[in-house]
């Protein structure tokens, strides 16, 4: 196994320390950064989907320096990516940090996406993320990073930059996934 899918593997091995930081019921007591009070658990939390998060474009990094693509990178990255982002997302509703039904749409929509593009691989076509599906992908992060670590640097903003942020994720999750069914609608206008 090479480097690059190393520490996607990586990744994908700090999702369940980030669920278990998050959500099992013990206490580190709270910490206070720049004016903003949280539980030390949603900072560590942070930080580990942070770190995770960085990994992506690591990985990613060392596979087209190195010539180190490969098909399971290929299969592994962008499942680490919904992995590190369904938990994420599942894990700030149930701390009541984000609403249920954008975590909903967005969580859907990579659904719907894998399946398309298990339809395109039974076909011989695979489909390489495109621009708008990277956006996608880091204002999700931006959002969940925002929220986890509670509007910790705009604070003193007179709005709520987490919340602008999972807006902003949403529509671009909304906008990359209707861009993805647009240009690959042929496997449905084939089917009978």
């Amino acid at each position: 196994m090479n480097l690059p899918n190393k520490i996607t593997i990586s990744r994908i091995l700090m999702i369940p320390i980030f669920v278990i930081i998050m959500l099992v019921p013990f206490s580190w007591g709270d910490i206070t950064i720049l004016g903003t009070t949280m539980p030390v658990t949603h900072f560590v939390g942070a930080l580990i989907f942070i770190i995770a998060s960085t990994t992506d474009w690591i990985d990613g990094h060392f596979a087209r320096k190195y010539n180190l693509v490969t098909n399971m990178g290929k299969f592994l990255d962008p499942l680490a990516d919904k992995l590190l982002v369904s938990a994420a997302l599942i894990v700030l509703v149930e701390l009541q940090m984000a609403p249920s039904w954008i975590v909903i749409i967005i969580i859907s929509r990579e659904f719907a996406v894998t399946g398309l593009r298990l339809v395109l691989a039974g076909e011989g076509e695979v489909v390489a993320a495109n621009m708008l599906g990277k956006i996608k992908t880091w204002t999700q992060i931006i959002a969940i990073s925002a929220l986890l670590l509670h509007n910790i640097f705009f604070e003193w903003f007179s709005f709520s930059f987490d919340m602008l942020a999972l807006w902003i994720a949403l529509f671009f999750t909304v906008w990359s996934g209707l861009d993805y069914f647009i240009k690959n609608k042929e496997p449905f206008m084939r089917s009978k």
